[in-house]
Protein backbone atom coordinates (compact mmCIF):
# COMPACT_ATOMS: atom_id res chain seq x y z
CA UNK A 1 0.00 0.00 0.00
CA UNK A 2 1.39 3.53 -1.35
CA UNK A 3 -0.12 6.87 -0.34
CA UNK A 4 1.29 10.35 -1.43
CA UNK A 5 0.60 13.51 -0.22
CA UNK A 6 1.58 16.24 -2.84
CA UNK A 7 2.31 19.57 -0.73
CA UNK A 8 4.73 19.47 2.14
CA UNK A 9 3.07 22.66 3.34
CA UNK A 10 1.84 22.38 7.43
CA UNK A 11 -1.43 20.49 5.72
CA UNK A 12 0.48 18.15 3.85
CA UNK A 13 3.06 17.27 6.57
CA UNK A 14 0.54 17.08 9.34
CA UNK A 15 -1.89 15.00 6.96
CA UNK A 16 1.60 12.63 5.92
CA UNK A 17 2.31 12.14 9.47
CA UNK A 18 -0.98 11.21 10.97
CA UNK A 19 -1.09 8.50 7.78
CA UNK A 20 2.15 7.26 9.26
CA UNK A 21 1.45 7.24 12.71
CA UNK A 22 -2.19 5.13 12.21
CA UNK A 23 0.23 2.59 9.65
CA UNK A 24 -2.28 3.37 7.36
CA UNK A 25 0.64 2.29 4.10
CA UNK A 26 4.12 0.63 3.92
CA UNK A 27 4.90 3.84 2.40
CA UNK A 28 4.12 7.53 2.42
CA UNK A 29 5.61 9.53 -0.66
CA UNK A 30 5.46 13.51 0.33
CA UNK A 31 5.73 15.70 -2.80
CA UNK A 32 7.03 19.47 -2.70
CA UNK A 33 8.13 22.09 -4.91
CA UNK A 34 10.16 23.63 -3.06
CA UNK A 35 13.93 22.40 -2.59
CA UNK A 36 14.61 20.12 0.55
CA UNK A 37 11.57 20.69 2.00
CA UNK A 38 9.78 17.56 1.48
CA UNK A 39 12.93 15.44 2.39
CA UNK A 40 13.50 17.44 5.33
CA UNK A 41 9.81 16.79 6.96
CA UNK A 42 9.93 13.24 5.95
CA UNK A 43 13.32 12.88 7.41
CA UNK A 44 12.16 14.43 10.43
CA UNK A 45 8.96 12.48 10.37
CA UNK A 46 10.61 9.04 9.75
CA UNK A 47 12.84 9.74 12.95
CA UNK A 48 9.94 10.20 14.80
CA UNK A 49 9.14 6.17 14.06
CA UNK A 50 11.08 4.98 16.73
CA UNK A 51 10.13 7.05 19.17
CA UNK A 52 6.32 6.88 18.67
CA UNK A 53 6.33 2.71 17.15
CA UNK A 54 4.96 2.92 13.93
CA UNK A 55 6.43 0.99 10.78
CA UNK A 56 5.20 3.46 7.28
CA UNK A 57 8.34 4.74 5.80
CA UNK A 58 8.06 8.35 5.00
CA UNK A 59 9.93 9.66 1.86
CA UNK A 60 10.43 13.40 0.21
CA UNK A 61 10.78 14.61 -2.99
CA UNK A 62 11.25 17.11 -4.82
CA UNK A 63 9.19 17.76 -7.93
CA UNK A 64 9.39 14.30 -8.61
CA UNK A 65 6.61 11.79 -9.36
CA UNK A 66 8.06 8.78 -10.45
CA UNK A 67 8.46 7.77 -6.91
CA UNK A 68 4.63 8.37 -6.53
CA UNK A 69 3.60 5.50 -9.15
CA UNK A 70 1.34 2.93 -8.05
CA UNK A 71 -0.11 5.26 -5.56
CA UNK A 72 -3.60 3.71 -3.94
CA UNK A 73 -4.71 7.04 -2.61
CA UNK A 74 -3.23 10.92 -3.07
CA UNK A 75 -3.88 13.85 -1.32
CA UNK A 76 -3.49 16.90 -2.84
CA UNK A 77 -2.65 20.10 -0.48
CA UNK A 78 -0.77 22.25 -2.78
CA UNK A 79 -1.35 25.57 -3.64
CA UNK A 80 -1.15 29.58 -2.83
CA UNK A 81 -3.41 30.98 0.04
CA UNK A 82 -5.06 34.39 -1.17
CA UNK A 83 -2.31 37.57 -0.36
CA UNK A 84 -3.77 40.99 0.05
CA UNK A 85 -4.49 42.53 -3.03
CA UNK A 86 -5.04 39.34 -5.06
CA UNK A 87 -8.66 38.80 -6.36
CA UNK A 88 -10.58 35.55 -6.18
CA UNK A 89 -10.14 35.09 -9.88
CA UNK A 90 -6.59 35.86 -9.12
CA UNK A 91 -6.40 33.10 -6.75
CA UNK A 92 -8.43 30.34 -8.88
CA UNK A 93 -6.32 30.88 -11.91
CA UNK A 94 -3.09 30.23 -9.85
CA UNK A 95 -4.22 27.29 -7.73
CA UNK A 96 -6.17 25.70 -10.33
CA UNK A 97 -3.04 26.21 -12.71
CA UNK A 98 -1.07 24.07 -9.88
CA UNK A 99 -3.59 21.59 -9.37
CA UNK A 100 -4.39 20.36 -13.14
CA UNK A 101 -0.78 20.00 -13.19
CA UNK A 102 -0.08 18.08 -10.14
CA UNK A 103 -3.19 16.00 -11.37
CA UNK A 104 -1.56 15.16 -14.71
CA UNK A 105 1.09 13.70 -12.93
CA UNK A 106 -0.48 11.75 -10.93
CA UNK A 107 -3.04 10.19 -12.97
CA UNK A 108 0.29 9.63 -15.46
CA UNK A 109 1.71 7.58 -12.84
CA UNK A 110 -1.06 5.89 -11.16
CA UNK A 111 -4.11 5.66 -13.08
CA UNK A 112 -6.19 3.89 -10.58
CA UNK A 113 -5.47 6.18 -7.32
CA UNK A 114 -8.36 7.71 -5.60
CA UNK A 115 -7.65 11.81 -5.31
CA UNK A 116 -8.52 13.66 -2.37
CA UNK A 117 -8.46 17.26 -2.78
CA UNK A 118 -7.51 20.02 0.13
CA UNK A 119 -6.63 22.59 -2.28
CA UNK A 120 -8.46 25.97 -2.06
CA UNK A 121 -11.10 27.05 -3.04
CA UNK A 122 -12.30 23.41 -2.28
CA UNK A 123 -14.84 22.85 -4.09
CA UNK A 124 -13.88 24.20 -7.44
CA UNK A 125 -10.55 22.70 -7.15
CA UNK A 126 -11.94 19.31 -6.44
CA UNK A 127 -13.74 20.14 -9.71
CA UNK A 128 -10.71 21.01 -11.55
CA UNK A 129 -8.77 17.61 -10.71
CA UNK A 130 -11.93 16.21 -11.88
CA UNK A 131 -12.07 17.29 -15.30
CA UNK A 132 -8.00 17.49 -15.44
CA UNK A 133 -7.74 13.31 -14.15
CA UNK A 134 -10.72 12.53 -16.91
CA UNK A 135 -11.49 9.18 -14.38
CA UNK A 136 -15.27 8.21 -12.62
CA UNK A 137 -15.96 10.89 -10.11
CA UNK A 138 -16.50 8.15 -7.14
CA UNK A 139 -12.41 8.52 -7.41
CA UNK A 140 -12.09 12.28 -7.48
CA UNK A 141 -13.67 13.66 -3.83
CA UNK A 142 -12.96 16.92 -1.60
CA UNK A 143 -12.32 17.36 2.02
CA UNK A 144 -14.33 19.80 3.87
CA UNK A 145 -17.09 18.49 5.46
CA UNK A 146 -14.94 16.16 8.28
CA UNK A 147 -13.33 19.36 8.85
CA UNK A 148 -16.29 21.59 9.24
CA UNK A 149 -18.22 19.09 11.20
CA UNK A 150 -14.78 18.79 13.23
CA UNK A 151 -15.30 22.34 14.23
CA UNK A 152 -18.97 22.02 14.86
CA UNK A 153 -18.42 19.10 17.42
CA UNK A 154 -15.46 20.88 19.29
CA UNK A 155 -17.48 24.04 19.87
CA UNK A 156 -20.32 21.99 20.89
CA UNK A 157 -18.26 19.09 23.02
CA UNK A 158 -16.20 22.68 24.67
CA UNK A 159 -19.98 24.43 25.03
CA UNK A 160 -22.01 21.37 26.61
CA UNK A 161 -18.70 20.13 28.47
CA UNK A 162 -19.33 17.05 27.17
CA UNK A 163 -16.96 14.31 24.90
CA UNK A 164 -16.07 15.20 21.65
CA UNK A 165 -16.61 11.32 21.01
CA UNK A 166 -20.18 11.52 21.65
CA UNK A 167 -21.39 13.78 19.64
CA UNK A 168 -22.77 12.84 15.99
CA UNK A 169 -23.27 15.64 13.36
CA UNK A 170 -23.70 16.78 9.51
CA UNK A 171 -23.80 19.17 7.13
CA UNK A 172 -23.94 19.86 4.14
CA UNK A 173 -22.84 22.49 0.94
CA UNK A 174 -20.03 24.35 -0.34
CA UNK A 175 -16.67 24.61 2.59
CA UNK A 176 -17.00 27.98 3.37
CA UNK A 177 -19.57 30.93 4.73
CA UNK A 178 -22.66 28.95 2.71
CA UNK A 179 -21.99 25.88 4.50
CA UNK A 180 -24.80 24.48 6.18
CA UNK A 181 -24.77 22.38 9.49
CA UNK A 182 -27.36 20.47 10.06
CA UNK A 183 -28.48 20.66 14.18
CA UNK A 184 -31.78 18.62 13.65
CA UNK A 185 -29.49 16.04 12.38
CA UNK A 186 -26.96 16.89 15.50
CA UNK A 187 -26.82 13.94 18.44
CA UNK A 188 -25.06 13.49 21.80
CA UNK A 189 -25.43 9.71 22.21
CA UNK A 190 -28.24 9.43 20.37
CA UNK A 191 -29.83 12.33 22.15
CA UNK A 192 -30.96 15.38 20.11
CA UNK A 193 -28.38 18.32 20.62
CA UNK A 194 -31.75 20.59 21.01
CA UNK A 195 -32.23 18.81 23.55
CA UNK A 196 -29.27 19.87 25.80
CA UNK A 197 -28.91 23.52 24.14
CA UNK A 198 -30.82 26.29 23.60
CA UNK A 199 -31.64 27.99 20.45
CA UNK A 200 -29.55 30.77 20.80
CA UNK A 201 -26.38 29.57 21.94
CA UNK A 202 -26.90 26.63 19.14
CA UNK A 203 -27.00 29.19 16.14
CA UNK A 204 -23.92 31.05 17.37
CA UNK A 205 -21.83 27.54 17.54
CA UNK A 206 -22.94 27.08 13.76
CA UNK A 207 -22.78 30.73 13.19
CA UNK A 208 -18.74 30.39 14.74
CA UNK A 209 -18.49 26.95 12.82
CA UNK A 210 -19.02 28.77 9.08
CA UNK A 211 -16.35 31.06 9.77
CA UNK A 212 -14.02 28.44 11.66
CA UNK A 213 -11.30 29.07 9.52
CA UNK A 214 -11.66 32.51 9.22
CA UNK A 215 -11.36 32.65 13.00
CA UNK A 216 -7.80 31.02 12.97
CA UNK A 217 -6.45 32.95 10.56
CA UNK A 218 -7.45 36.02 12.09
CA UNK A 219 -5.43 34.66 15.32
CA UNK A 220 -2.30 33.02 14.29
CA UNK A 221 -2.14 34.97 10.83
CA UNK A 222 -2.13 32.36 8.66
CA UNK A 223 -4.79 29.07 7.71
CA UNK A 224 -5.09 26.20 10.57
CA UNK A 225 -3.20 22.81 9.35
CA UNK A 226 -3.66 20.18 12.45
CA UNK A 227 -7.30 19.76 11.73
CA UNK A 228 -7.55 19.93 7.95
CA UNK A 229 -4.45 17.37 8.24
CA UNK A 230 -6.32 15.47 10.61
CA UNK A 231 -9.00 15.17 8.50
CA UNK A 232 -7.68 14.61 5.23
CA UNK A 233 -6.34 11.74 6.79
CA UNK A 234 -9.46 9.77 8.30
CA UNK A 235 -10.55 9.82 4.69
CA UNK A 236 -7.61 8.11 3.78
CA UNK A 237 -8.41 5.79 6.59
CA UNK A 238 -11.72 4.90 5.10
CA UNK A 239 -10.89 4.52 1.72
CA UNK A 240 -7.87 2.14 2.52
CA UNK A 241 -9.14 0.16 5.33
CA UNK A 242 -12.41 -0.29 3.49
CA UNK A 243 -14.42 1.03 6.30
CA UNK A 244 -17.59 2.31 4.26
CA UNK A 245 -17.34 5.39 7.18
CA UNK A 246 -20.29 7.77 6.26
CA UNK A 247 -18.76 11.51 6.32
CA UNK A 248 -20.18 14.62 4.57
CA UNK A 249 -17.47 14.40 1.40
CA UNK A 250 -17.46 17.18 -1.58
CA UNK A 251 -18.19 15.14 -4.23
CA UNK A 252 -19.79 15.31 -7.87
CA UNK A 253 -23.77 15.11 -7.88
CA UNK A 254 -25.69 14.11 -10.66
CA UNK A 255 -29.28 14.68 -9.27
CA UNK A 256 -29.08 13.90 -6.28
CA UNK A 257 -30.66 16.95 -3.81
CA UNK A 258 -32.02 18.36 -7.03
CA UNK A 259 -28.94 19.13 -8.04
CA UNK A 260 -26.40 17.93 -10.92
CA UNK A 261 -22.86 19.06 -12.28
CA UNK A 262 -21.90 20.29 -9.34
CA UNK A 263 -19.40 19.51 -6.52
CA UNK A 264 -20.98 20.43 -2.99
CA UNK A 265 -20.32 18.67 0.17
CA UNK A 266 -23.21 15.41 1.51
CA UNK A 267 -22.67 12.59 2.99
CA UNK A 268 -21.53 9.19 1.42
CA UNK A 269 -20.10 6.13 2.03
CA UNK A 270 -16.42 6.51 1.80
CA UNK A 271 -14.77 2.44 0.90
CA UNK A 272 -12.66 1.41 -1.15
CA UNK A 273 -13.36 1.86 -4.41
CA UNK A 274 -13.88 5.70 -2.82
CA UNK A 275 -16.99 7.08 -3.29
CA UNK A 276 -19.45 4.54 -3.14
CA UNK A 277 -23.00 5.91 -2.12
CA UNK A 278 -24.61 8.95 -2.10
CA UNK A 279 -26.37 9.58 0.55
CA UNK A 280 -30.05 11.64 0.24
CA UNK A 281 -31.33 13.49 3.30
CA UNK A 282 -34.52 14.26 4.15
CA UNK A 283 -34.21 17.74 4.08
CA UNK A 284 -37.47 20.58 5.14
CA UNK A 285 -37.74 23.44 3.45
CA UNK A 286 -35.42 25.84 5.14
CA UNK A 287 -32.41 23.33 4.86
CA UNK A 288 -33.14 22.56 1.25
CA UNK A 289 -33.78 26.69 0.78
CA UNK A 290 -29.83 26.66 2.24
CA UNK A 291 -28.74 24.00 0.60
CA UNK A 292 -29.58 25.96 -2.99
CA UNK A 293 -27.97 29.17 -1.89
CA UNK A 294 -24.72 27.47 -1.41
CA UNK A 295 -24.84 25.95 -4.18
CA UNK A 296 -25.64 29.03 -5.84
CA UNK A 297 -22.30 30.58 -4.50
CA UNK A 298 -20.82 27.10 -5.55
CA UNK A 299 -21.70 27.44 -9.59
CA UNK A 300 -20.31 30.95 -9.29
CA UNK A 301 -17.18 30.06 -8.20
CA UNK A 302 -16.98 26.66 -10.64
CA UNK A 303 -18.58 29.15 -13.37
CA UNK A 304 -14.62 31.20 -13.24
CA UNK A 305 -13.16 28.35 -13.96
CA UNK A 306 -15.10 27.42 -16.98
CA UNK A 307 -14.42 30.75 -18.15
CA UNK A 308 -10.96 30.50 -18.18
CA UNK A 309 -10.74 27.05 -19.03
CA UNK A 310 -12.87 28.25 -21.95
CA UNK A 311 -10.29 30.94 -23.26
CA UNK A 312 -7.05 29.00 -22.63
Amino acid sequence: MKITVVGAGNVGATCADVIAHKELANEVILIDIKEGLAEGKSLDMWQTAPVNYYNTRVVGYTNQYEPTAGSDVVVITSGLPRKPGMSRDDLIATNAGIVRTVTENIIKYSPDAKIIVVSNPLDVMTYCAYLTAQVDSNRVMGMAGILDTARYRAFLASALNVSPKDIQAMLLGGHGDTMVPLPRYTTVSGIPVTELIEEEPLNAIVERTKKGGGELVNLMGTSAWYAPGAAAAQMVESIVRDQKRIFPVCTWLTGQYGLSDIYLGVPVVLGKNGIEKIIELKLNDAEMALLNQSAKAVREVMSVLDNMTSKA
